[in-house]
């Protein structure tokens, strides 16, 4: 899809010289004219592929700004998404859909005449990735309208880009604005460098596209900066070419296998410099090097200087994350090393990164009630062990969230911990822990066996 828009500056200067002879207006009206038509012929063939998300499930409960960690509510939302395949694949924000139960997909159908009718299709999650916030779903119907992905690395400061979504329930709402920084990163330690707009967004704007003048997705509009509450001309996208490779990846396998190389990488400082008789005075030390890890394998040592990652020249500790960030786990990544006066070229494999409990959130939609003990439970699994990689015990049962209706009922067991003994009986499976509390009556006293943060301990009380 080619559409051709005008440019802001030709407006610009048909303005200002509108403003100095007022019978300019009439002669370039035409400028104005074009400009309108080519917005009105992207959003008409870019509209039918935008979708309204409605989710119902449980969320994080939330205290202010604040999140009260592995704490989870019922709760209702609206997003937007995008389609990305003709086949019913659509791509969305993972917080639109994480913690979902149900998922409907309201898909525009323009009729031959008269308002467009809509279809609602129920959908599944192909996967997510909260890291990038990227989510995929399926809906069941195929030869849907489907959008391209622009390539993200050439835009530049000052282009025109479009947003489609559902701000506030509206659906199919059109804002236009410029690429206020093409690469913005929101944090030292981030590696993950968004698109900076002025083109208003809103809650509900989650997950829909942010278009290019052709048409094409440039990024996923994921968040805004406030300090009102609504838009204040501060949003970003997630890139296009981050959301490519995610979805392809979710799409195949289901979820990101991201990896680590194992090294402790810190910001060459003057002062570091000079202690340390280097011959810069900025760039990427390595300040450790991870025992028994990829990159203690390949040869790395600590105080080794980081001059590029796969072929591109570093500056700083957060590109060399970003580099790490975007390899899958299996993958080899290539760094240009300096050591002392030689430099040195080094292939390190990427390795699978560990998991941590609040991983245990992309399955909390699996999970299941144990009423008694206020608990959403997992069953120790294949799916729970990668995400719970260091577990003394490969059987038991993970909590995978505490439901804040059922908050009062918990013994005062966490998000993330593994019960593996019911008054010394071991416990595998979610099915074998209900029926040991089935068959004690209330006020029975009751000792779980838990490893918490890599060391067991016993929850000891009395059942209610």
């Amino acid at each position: 899809m080619r559409i051709a828009v005008v440019s802001v500056l030709a407006v610009t200067v048909w303005c200002l010289s509108a403003r100095a002879q007022p019978h300019a207006v009439r002669d370039n009206r035409g400028v104005l004219v074009r400009f309108s038509a080519a917005v009105e012929e992207l959003a008409h063939a870019a509209s039918p592929s935008v979708v309204q998300i409605t989710v119902q499930g449980r969320a994080p409960l939330e205290n202010g700004a604040e999140r009260q960690t592995g704490f989870v509510a019922e709760q209702k939302a609206t997003g937007s998404g995008v389609i990305v395949d003709e086949g019913g694949y659509i791509v969305t924000n993972a917080h639109v859909v994480g913690d979902a139960r149900r998922i409907d997909v309201s898909v525009r159908k323009a009729p031959h005449d008269g308002p467009p009718e809509h279809r609602l299709f129920p959908a599944t999650i192909v996967g997510l990735d909260r890291e990038t916030d990227i989510a995929v779903l399926k809906i069941g119907t195929r030869n849907l309208p489907a959008l391209s992905f622009a390539d993200s690395a050439t835009l530049r400061q000052g282009q025109i880009v479009v947003a489609l979504g559902s701000p506030l329930g509206l659906d199919n709402s059109l804002t236009v604005g410029f690429v206020s920084a093409p690469v913005r990163y929101l944090t030292d330690d981030d590696p993950v460098a968004y698109i900076q707009t002025d083109a208003p967004i809103n809650p509900g704007n989650s997950g829909g596209p942010l278009l290019d003048i052709d048409g094409r997705i440039a990024g996923i509009n994921t968040m805004i900066m406030t300090q009102s509450g609504g838009n204040e001309g501060i949003g970003f996208a997630i890139p296009a070419n981050v959301v490519r490779q995610v979805y392809t990846s979710l799409r195949q396998d289901g979820r990101i296998h991201r990896g680590t190389i194992g090294v402790v990488p810190q910001d060459i400082t003057p002062t570091l410099a000079a202690a340390l008789g280097l011959d810069r005075d900025s760039g990427v030390i390595l300040s450790d090097i991870v025992p028994h890890g990829a990159a203690e394998a390949a040869g790395l040592a600590r105080g080794d200087l980081i001059l590029a990652a796969d072929g591109k020249p570093l500056q700083t500790t957060r590109e060399l994350l970003a580099a790490v960030f975007h390899h899958n786990a299996g993958e080899e990544m290539t760094l240009e090393v300096q050591r002392g006066k030689e430099k040195l070229a080094k292939t390190v494999a990427v390795l699978a990164k560990s998991g941590s409990p609040g991983d245990l959130d992309e399955l909390a939609t699996d999970a299941l009630l144990i009423r008694r003990l206020g608990i959403l439970a997992l069953t120790v699994d294949e799916r729970v062990t990668p995400i719970l990689s260091t577990l003394q015990r490969l059987s038991g049962v993970a909590v995978a969230a505490i439901p804040a209706e059922f908050a009062a009922l918990n013994p005062g067991l966490n998000s993330g911990d593994v019960i593996y003994e019911l008054n010394g009986t071991r416990i595998g499976s979610v099915e074998e822990l209900r029926t040991a509390l089935d068959s004690r009556q209330a006020g029975a006293p009751i000792a779980l066996l838990v490893e918490r943060s890599g060391q067991l301990k016993y929850v000891a009380f009395e059942l209610q």
